[in-house]
């Protein structure tokens, strides 16, 4: 680890250990219900809706897609390259690892790391269904990933971030474990209006990914007190238009949008 978690933790305005055991019981029931409805857009149509190329979706089983939950496209705004080792930090169902997969070809590698044992499962089993043995997936948290130091080159991540509680500290693992040139390529939530302080302290709020939402100047904060370095935003997505979470999302200007950075030589 390459930050003191002692004092970083005092204020953050939810219990982490609760917040993701919330997270868990919401995506356990995506995993295993993907049809089930929830306050977001899931699988083939949210594909479509963020951009993301038919050529890497189509051939998909509805396994590798249906429990997809992302808020944009990470790999919209820089291509990965053959033989990329790349990890996808809060991978859920594995879409991105097995979209990542198509594009860094035999000779790379993906890793997902995620903390649901359902999600795990399905995307573990969708892998070896698929016979790609250079996809591989870990149970971790973001905070405290179980990956070497300077291991990967790209990192994607896609409407997890939000859902961390400490966000300076996975944003330090995010860097530590990238080779010095590595790409950060994340999509997440920004609100364009300010969530109250009262909001915030509520975790149902959080995993309806609006109270751990940043603005996209504190999203670039983030990134640049992380030591990142050529920084691009993407344009944003409607990501909840039409879905139940809606009204929230509207209530405070919610939008998807992919982010691009990278770590220092």
């Amino acid at each position: 680890m390459t930050t003191d978690t002692t004092t970083a933790t005092t204020a953050l305005p939810v219990d982490p250990e609760a917040l993701r055991a919330s997270v868990r019981d919401k995506y356990r029931h995506v995993a295993t219900t993907p049809d089930g409805g929830f306050h977001f857009h899931t699988g083939r149509p949210l594909a479509a809706l963020l951009g993301y190329d038919p050529a890497l979706v189509d051939p998909l089983p509805d396994r590798a897609v249906e429990s997809f939950a992302g808020v944009a496209n990470p790999f919209s705004l820089a291509p990965l390259g053959q033989g990329d080792h790349v990890l996808d930090v809060g991978s859920g169902g594995g879409f991105d690892c097995f979209v990542a997969r198509q594009l860094v070809h035999p000779d790379g590698h993906v890793l997902g790391v995620d903390m649901t044992a359902e999600m795990l499962a399905k995307s573990t089993e969708t892998a070896r269904q698929l016979g790609w043995d250079n996809v591989a997936f870990r149970e971790g948290i973001i905070e405290d990933l179980p990956v070497d130091d300077g291991s990967i080159d790209v990192v994607i991540s896609n409407g997890v971030l939000n859902l961390v509680a400490d966000k300076p500290r996975a944003f330090a693992e995010i860097h530590r474990v990238l080779r010095p040139g590595g790409r950060l390529q994340f999509a997440d939530i920004a609100v364009g209006r300010e969530v109250p302080h009262e909001a915030t302290c509520d975790i149902d709020l959080w995993t309806d990914c609006i109270a751990g939402g940043q603005s996209l100047d504190d999203w670039c904060r983030l990134i640049a007190d992380a030591r990142f370095v050529d920084m691009e935003v993407g344009p944003g997505v409607d990501t909840f238009g039409g879905a139940p979470g809606e009204k929230n999302a509207r209530a405070f200007e919610v939008a998807g949008h992919p982010f691009f950075a990278r770590k220092p030589h």
